[in-house]
């Protein structure tokens, strides 16, 4: 089950990756910002329960969407790029093995 994941997020990454070529998305702006929501992972310097809200909150599919859906409603191409880099960050996490958090600590994840 869990390579039949990874193999889904890989899918979803390469999606994400040919919908911002497509909305002209700066690559500049996609490297620098690529690996930003792993900056989520400051939250367990409060412990793990911290640690894991906050990890959870960036790495969880609802994050892009609801930017995404702010973008719309906005009309903001920056929202729309911003979307698309973590909606790939997301993925490439998950293709890798990587999951949500359990708050019993880092390694604990969704994904087992």
């Amino acid at each position: 089950m869990k390579r039949l994941l990874q193999a889904e997020n890989a899918a979803l990454l390469l999606a994400a990756l040919i919908a911002y070529q497509m909305a002209d998305g700066s690559w500049w702006l996609f490297l620098v910002l690529f690996l930003a929501p792993d900056l989520s992972m400051l939250g367990y310097l409060g412990g793990p329960r911290v640690g894991a809200w906050c990890y959870n909150a960036v790495h969880n599919w609802s994050a892009p969407v609801i930017l995404y859906l702010a973008a719309l409603a906005a009309d903001s191409a920056l929202f729309v790029h911003l979307a698309l880099i973590l909606a790939a960050h997301i993925a490439m996490d998950r293709a890798l093995g990587y999951g949500l958090k359990h708050e019993s600590g880092f390694k604990d994840t969704h994904l087992g």
